[in-house]
C-alpha cells in the first residue's frame, strides 16, 4: 500500500486524490444573484446535509488563487439567499456547460438554456428544469485552509425554506430514486449514474448475534 504525506504534495496532487477517492460525490447545482440582479449558476459537488432540525445543507466553494471569492461564494454572502438543484440524467450536460467560464455579468443558466421561476420565501430564482429544488437562506460561512488572508475555500451552510419535488417522484413523503436519476461526480470529468443498488437492513445487537450464528 502506497503511503503519501500530503505536505509533500501540491494542492492539485492533493486535490486530485480527493476526488479521486471521496465518491461517487452528489452535486449542488447552485444559483444565486448578485447585487446587481444578475443570476449565477454553478455545480458544486463537495457537498451534503449537515442538519435536519433545521433542514440544512453545505457545499464547499474553492477560491481563486489569492483567495479571491468564486462569484457563488460572493453572492451568497451579500445577498443570504440560494437555490439548490438535483443534477439528474436530464440535466446534467446543461449543468456541466454552466461551468464554463462566462464572464461575471453573464448569467450562465440563461446561456446554457435553462428556465428561471420565482422562489415563494426568496429572491433567488429557481431552474425549471431540475425537478428537486431547495430554496436555502444563510445559516454561516466557514473559510477553510489557505492563510487567514488568503483562505483556500468557503464551506456554505444554508437552512432549507422551501422545498419543491416533482409530483411523480414524491410517494408519502420520500422520494423515488430510480425515477429521480441523480447523477454523482467521480474523478476528473467523468460522472457516474446510479447503477444497480442494493439494501442492507441495520440489526439490534440480538439480530447480530442469531445472525452470525448461521
Amino acid at each position: 500500500m502506497k503511503s503519501i504525506n500530503p505536505t509533500d504534495q501540491t494542492k492539485q496532487d492533493n486535490y486530485k486524490l480527493l476526488i479521486g477517492t471521496v465518491l461517487p460525490r452528489p452535486i449542488a447545482f447552485v444559483t444565486s444573484k448578485a447585487v446587481d440582479g444578475t443570476v449565477n449558476a454553478a455545480p458544486f459537488s463537495f457537498y451534503t446535509v449537515v442538519s435536519t432540525e433545521p433542514p440544512m445543507i453545505g457545499f464547499t466553494v474553492n477560491r481563486k488563487p489569492g483567495g479571491v471569492q468564486k462569484d457563488t461564494s460572493r453572492n451568497i454572502v451579500e445577498t443570504g439567499e440560494f437555490v439548490v438543484h438535483v443534477v439528474t440524467e436530464q440535466n446534467v450536460q446543461e449543468v456541466n456547460e454552466t461551468a464554463t467560464d462566462f464572464p461575471a455579468d453573464v448569467s450562465e443558466a440563461e446561456k446554457v438554456g435553462f428556465t428561471f421561476v420565482p422562489s415563494e420565501e426568496i429572491s433567488v430564482p429557481r431552474i425549471v428544469e431540475s425537478p428537486i429544488q431547495m430554496e436555502c437562506i444563510l445559516h454561516q460561512v466557514v473559510e477553510l485552509g489557505g492563510t487567514a488572508e488568503a483562505p483556500n475555500s468557503d464551506f456554505l451552510i444554508g437552512e432549507v425554506v422551501r422545498f419543491h419535488v416533482a409530483e411523480e417522484l414524491y410517494e408519502q413523503g420520500r422520494i423515488d430514486t430510480e425515477k429521480l436519476a441523480p447523477v454523482g461526480r467521480l474523478a476528473g470529468t467523468t460522472y457516474g449514474k446510479i447503477g444497480k443498488t442494493f439494501s442492507m437492513p441495520r440489526m439490534s445487537v440480538e439480530q447480530w448475534e442469531e445472525y452470525k450464528k448461521k
